[in-house]
């Protein structure tokens, strides 16, 4: 227990999450702060607002509506709840947005500036294209595809109007070509 504590960590519920380059810390902080928002008595303002204020500008982030100065304003406000809560959960509320930010702040920096997120999981924030030179034409996508944005003809590369699809990733799950690919 030492150890995790001189780690700057917490025991909690004992459990472990393992994430790789798929997830996003920038949603994984929302998450924790959304569960947070809930589990929060709402009796310290800088715990109950501040929370609330965290939730709002990382739900900005992952929609692409994020900007220049917003990782700034969490750091401030995750100090903030920090030195005003009078218990142990607003004590650490901020700390999965705070340590996200310390380890992964290229990630935010990625969705504000580049509009772009490096795990594929904002959906307002990712592309699917299509590989031409690896797609078949097998149609396995066009048959899946939801809203009828993929079209093509068999053994032909397929083509993907962007201004259809609702990146639900359907086209990227069932090509075994891995002919779609997430930008």
């Amino acid at each position: 227990y030492e150890r995790l504590t001189e780690a700057g960590s917490i025991m909690g519920s004992g459990g472990m999450i393992v994430m790789d380059e798929d997830t996003c810390m920038v949603d994984v902080a929302r998450y924790f702060v959304d569960f947070l928002r809930g589990e929060s008595c709402g009796k310290c303002t800088s715990c109950r607002e501040g929370l609330e204020s965290m939730y709002q500008i990382l739900t900005g982030i992952c929609e692409g509506k994020g900007k220049e100065g917003d990782v700034e304003v969490l750091e401030e406000l995750g100090t903030a709840i920090m030195d005003g809560s009078m218990c142990a959960l607003g004590g650490t509320a901020a700390n999965p947005v705070l340590s996200t930010i310390r380890y992964f702040r290229d990630e935010y920096q990625s969705h504000i500036r580049d509009r772009k997120c490096p795990a594929g999981v904002c959906r307002e924030l990712i592309r699917y294209l299509v590989d031409r030179e690896k797609c078949t034409g097998c149609l396995l996508c066009v048959k899946n595809c939801p809203t009828g944005s993929i079209t093509g003809e068999r053994k032909e590369p397929v083509t993907l109007n962007e201004d259809k699809c609702i990146k639900c990733g359907v086209c990227f799950e069932v090509c075994k070509f891995k002919a779609v690919v997430i930008e």
